[in-house]
């Protein structure tokens, strides 16, 4: 293959039609990347070129998304009676990451993207990660291209014949077409939701017009038949429309599903072998295209097309069989000897009038048959060098003839530009409802929203551009140090002539050894010489490589050079508020690059619709943001969603402790490199790095000891996250007073002048539910509290001050919030519902919540039964808070059970945030607040307004302790961080698999096997604490034969109680006093506990301990 100047690739970036942005797998990117003569046709498939981390290579999966730049001509007439031309394009490929741990990289090079090629197993079929990477491409708005791969499998593997294999691919496409489908359904009911709200807001505006014009009729008649054509105008514009769904589907007659097997590099559309039967037929391409798949069927003699319904009982197979599988299979009998025999008849083929080798009897064996090879090599006029026909290898002979035949290349890269949008078309498809998803999009430029969905390119339109992530790249890779180190030697080079040395030295050892002893001391001397001369050459191997960041970028519109300063705008920039702090500010462009996999091209300039590298934005980027010229008025497109969150903590320490500064400045580097993993620095002065898994976390590990810090660098246990929570159980401990309900606590502060009165109560479970997927609208409540405070200078607590402008963006991320009306009456109903034989205590609730927590987020509720503190879902916040704080003007001295609101609310905060058990957030408890009294000052004492501060600690410690008492008057329970396990495993290895779960106290939710192959798919849950491990568990105990998929579920509740000991006499006999029977919950709650410093109780440190034992005795 001719190798493609990168001076071609910037050419054609000015011509926007010309342009193709998508992302695809690296198995299926080598048959592209060597159409242009980077790497060898031969070695497509084996290379993985784009995978250019050594762990990648040895494991076999991509890590990290990749990018590169191809040039592909072909030939196309403007119009079916003109000439062909032959016409160059730039695809822009971007290879992302299958594994689930690393599905963010997927999310992040989505957006940079203009359609998708997803890949789907033939034997696998749809998997978890298939069902995350199309709802990626629809929340997107990506044209995807389906990619069937692997369908060798069905020849090699499963033996099955073409009919099978037909009827197998046909169950497939079924799959992938009801996920879209659910996607599909899913948002026309949320949009008839949505109208129907608005049909109702509607309605009742226009009843109070009626009303308001009745009253007004004698005096304003004209303005109200204006009104009335007014609202009849809008009556008619509400109407629901119904869209057409057909489009969504993948159907291989619209030429958007590929048939592929990557490794034997073949590939065919339907349109390909329409082209190929037209003459041979006499029927049109575009007729063959609409029957080649599906139940349509090939008279032998009349060469008809007939339906089902004309069979008339006559059994042949489906054009796609007979016209199409029947021949790949041929090649694969031809080859390497195909199937074994299984449900394939030796029947003539139905073309045997045609001159191609169908007409030949299909031979069962296994060796290759050079009389069918020459036969379908001379139909199909092919050449096969000889040393191949004489190759003793049948895959070299089987992928040259494919190669030849179905070029993989060929069938992806016309399908892509064919099918797939160029940069023009896709944004004016999909940026208008990415920017309506867009924070404040009201408050949007209306010329920066032309320019983006106009596709303006000029060097006058605005800049805006999307940094998905930041990518680190040695200095020595970066194209400028390369150039100014051409004349000087190369760390490879000199690491080449290190090991000449080293063999040098070797061969004058072993010439040592038969010399006689008094040449020895002389040799010695120059060894020990040669060795100095050596570690010499080998220093600049050992030479400080430092990393430098460089923003991985699309841009939309505009014309960015080198030199040009921009705006960087970050995740939570809100044009409503754009001078916010921290204010966005301007940075030079210093480098722009085109990204060629393992290598960077310098830029002076990159037009719009390019996938691009920007230097420059290191220390002003953390992961994402978004770039423009202007700031007022500017968009922010940073709001994507990650596939997976980060769940594994684990706390880091270099071994040597004057390393600690390299290591925190290569923790911020890799936090600003992964697009998942986030630093941290607790409390105790861990610094905490959080990953999305097991294998990412190590990873992470390899990065920064190798890339990011150069130092050694220790990793402690994992640290997985618990929920705490109470139940009512069936045996529980009597209460701690008996005079009161179970739960309640009397506490009084130190200094005797307040007196608390609360009880805490389990949260029913449907409430914790609705809580939890409901907290974007108490976000939003709280930001919008938070704003009405700011207006009216009302000082909020100081960790509120952290998150508003968080609040704030992820107020316009969910425009789908439901109201705080409706939000409150569905708390209501659902407390109703849940709470049915308590329905007294729980009455009235949603209008006395005073606070969410943990975080003001969290599922747990403050409920003030005094009325002392401010209602949370309330309609008019400003109002009732002056109206109930309305005696602060001509305040007294006097202190009241209101003035201690905020107290009470910020030491639920607490008390939520870290729960009894060990130190853990709470989840699922409710605390009402039933008395608060305040005692009146004695005469001596000072004013009691000057003793709020020293009363405020107290009221915050004992409120906090209560809760905590009160939490512990209950049973106990942890809650679990569980991952969703799917597992493909065959029947033979079936037991193991079940054997590590249950060891690992996992759980089976399901068992299905896949119709036609030997394969099942198990679905299970997981503790995240017994996940480490797990997956190379797995693998050795099936040898390889099975691979889990690993997603974060939620938590779920461990039902025992970790404080529970033998105390009947049933229990004491079966145990014994030491209970023989493991307590896992506690084992859990002592494991945190010993981590964070926290006492254990029960722990013994020496058992039975009756004498010193010694090595001596």
């Amino acid at each position: 293959m001719p190798v493609v100047n990168p001076e071609k690739l910037i050419a054609l970036q000015r011509r926007a039609d010309e342009v193709r942005n998508d992302h695809g797998k690296t198995s299926l990117t080598d048959a592209l990347i060597a159409t242009n003569g980077i790497i060898s046709p031969k070695m497509a498939g084996k290379i993985r070129y784009l995978d250019s981390r050594p762990d990648e290579q040895l494991r076999g999966i991509t890590m990290e998304s990749s990018a590169i730049s191809l040039y592909f001509s072909m030939s196309r007439r403007a119009h079916a009676e003109e000439m062909p031309v032959q016409k160059g394009y730039l695809i822009n490929l971007i290879d992302s990451p299958g594994h689930i741990d690393f599905s963010s990289e997927v999310s992040t090079a989505s957006r940079l993207c203009d359609g998708a090629l997803v890949l789907v197993d033939a034997v696998e079929g749809v998997c978890s990660q298939t069902v995350t990477v199309l709802r990626q491409t629809w929340v997107e708005h990506l044209k995807p291209l389906l990619v069937i791969n692997k369908i060798d499998r069905l020849v090699t593997e499963l033996r099955m014949s073409a009919a099978e294999a037909y009827t197998h691919l046909s169950k497939l496409l079924e799959q992938v077409n009801a996920v879209i489908g659910s996607f599909f359904q899913g948002e026309r009911m949320e949009e008839d939701l949505q109208w129907r709200e608005r049909v109702e807001e509607r309605v009742v505006a226009a009843a109070a017009k009626e009303q308001e014009k009745a009253e007004r009729k004698a005096a304003r008649s004209t303005l109200g038949s204006d009104e009335t054509e007014s609202t009849t105008t809008k009556a008619g514009d509400g109407e629901f429309e119904e869209k057409d769904d057909e489009d969504l589907y993948f159907a291989p007659e619209k030429n958007n599903v590929i048939f592929s097997s990557a490794v034997d590099g073949w590939a065919f559309t339907v349109r390909q072998f329409a082209s190929l039967y037209e003459k041979k037929l006499g029927i049109k391409r575009s007729v063959l295209e609409s029957v080649l798949w599906g139940d349509f069927y090939l008279e032998p003699k009349t060469k008809r097309v007939l339906g089902s319904k004309h069979l008339k009982g006559r059994a042949l197979k489906p054009m796609f069989v007979q016209l199409v599988l029947d021949n790949i299979w041929a090649v694969y009998e031809a080859t390497t000897g195909g199937i074994n025999g299984k449900g394939y008849e030796q029947a003539s083929s139905p073309l045997c009038c045609s001159k191609l080798w169908w007409g030949c009897r299909l031979q069962m064996f296994y060796n290759r048959d050079p009389a069918l090879v020459e036969k379908i090599t001379k139909s199909l006029s092919l050449t096969i060098a000889p040393h191949v026909l004489r190759s003793k290898d049948p895959r070299a002979l089987m992928t040259a003839l494919f190669s030849a035949w179905l070029p993989l290349s060929t069938a992806v890269l016309v399908s892509t530009i064919e099918y797939l949008p160029s940069p023009p078309a896709a944004q004016a498809s999909r940026l208008p409802a990415l920017l309506d998803a867009s924070p404040a999009a009201e408050h949007v430029d209306k010329h920066i929203r032309e320019a983006v969905v106009d596709f303006q390119a000029g060097r006058d339109a605005p800049i805006v551009a999307y940094v998905s992530k930041m990518v680190a790249v040695r200095a020595s890779e970066l194209p400028q140090t390369k150039r100014g180190v051409e004349d000087s030697m190369s760390a490879d080079e000199a690491l080449e002539a290190a090991r000449r040395k080293r063999a040098q030295i070797a061969k004058a050892r072993k010439a040592a050894e038969t010399e006689s002893s008094n040449d020895i001391n002389g040799l010695g001397n120059a060894l020990d010489s040669a060795r100095l001369d050596d570690e010499q050459e080998i220093e600049p191997e050992e030479a400080e490589d430092p990393e430098y960041l460089i923003g991985f970028a699309r841009l939309f519109s505009g014309t960015l050079n080198v030199g040009d300063k921009v705006y960087v705008l970050p995740p939570k920039f809100s044009p409503a508020n754009p001078h916010a702090a921290p204010e966005p500010q301007k940075v030079t462009v210093t480098g722009l690059y085109l990204m060629m996999g393992r290598g960077l091209e310098s830029l002076t300039s990159v037009p719009a619709g390019v996938v691009f590298g920007i230097a420059g934005l290191e220390g002003h980027i953390l992961k994402s943001g978004t770039l423009c010229t202007q700031l007022e008025g500017s968009v922010n497109l940073a709001g994507i969603s990650m596939g997976s969150q980060p769940i594994v903590r684990v706390a880091l320490e270099p071994v040597n402790p004057g390393d600690l500064d390299k290591m925190i400045n290569g923790m911020r580097l890799l936090e600003q490199s992964d697009p998942c993993a986030i630093y941290e620095v607790l409390g105790s002065g861990e610094h905490v790095i959080l990953t999305a898994g097991e294998l990412h976390l190590e990873r992470c590990l390899k990065d920064l000891r190798e890339r990011f810090a150069r130092c050694e660098i220790q990793a402690g246990e994992p640290i997985v996250p618990y929920r705490e929570t109470i139940v009512s159980a069936a045996e529980m401990a009597a209460p701690r007073d008996k005079n009161v309900p179970r739960g309640t606590v009397m506490a009084t502060t130190p200094s005797k002048q307040i007196t608390i009165r609360l009880r805490v109560l389990p949260l029913p479970s449907k409430t914790t539910e609705f809580v939890e997927g409901n907290v974007g609208i108490i976000r939003q409540l709280y930001a919008e509290k938070k704003a009405q405070e700011k207006s009216r200078q009302i000082v909020g607590d100081e960790d509120e001050e952290d998150m508003d402008h968080e609040d704030t963006a992820s107020k316009t991320h969910r425009p789908d919030l439901i109201s705080v009306i409706d939000f409150k009456s569905k708390l209501q109903d659902t407390l109703t519902e849940d709470v049915a034989s308590q329905s007294e205590t729980w009455a009235n609730v949603a209008d006395n919540i005073t606070a969410f927590g943990p975080r003001r987020i969290g599922p747990n509720i403050l409920i003030d039964i005094t009325g002392n503190c401010q209602k949370f879902l309330q309609e008019h916040p400003i109002q009732d808070r002056g109206s109930a704080q309305s005696s602060e003007a001509p305040r007294p001295n006097t202190l009241t059970a209101a003035d201690f609101s905020d107290k009470i609310s910020y030491a639920f905060q607490l008390a939520t945030a870290q729960g009894p058990l060990c130190s853990e957030p709470c989840q699922g408890i409710a605390v009402f607040l039933e008395e608060v009294t305040v005692a009146a000052a004695s005469g001596d004492d000072p004013s009691s307004r000057d003793q709020i501060g020293r009363l405020t600690g107290e009221v915050i410690k004992t409120v906090r302790d209560s809760i905590r008492q009160g939490f512990l008057d209950w049973s106990t329970r942890l809650l679990l961080a569980m991952y969703s396990c799917e597992i493909q495993a065959s029947t033979d290895v079936l037991g193991r698999v079940y054997a590590v779960i249950t060891r690992r106290r996992g759980r089976i939710v399901s068992e299905s096997m896949k119709e036609g192959t030997p394969f099942f798919t198990i679905l299970s849950v997981l503790p995240v604490v017994e996940s480490f491990g797990f997956s190379d568990e797995i693998r050795k105990r099936t040898s390889g034969a099975a691979s889990p998929q690993l997603v974060f579920q939620g938590f779920e509740l461990l039902d025992e109680d970790p404080f529970w000991v033998p105390f009947t006499e049933d229990e004491l006999e079966d145990l014994g006093e030491l209970a023989d029977r493991e307590n896992v919950a506690k084992r859990y709650m002592d494991r945190v506990r010993e981590r964070k410093g926290l006492m254990v109780r029960g722990k013994k440190l020496v058992r039975d301990a009756e004498k010193q034992k010694t090595l001596k005795r």
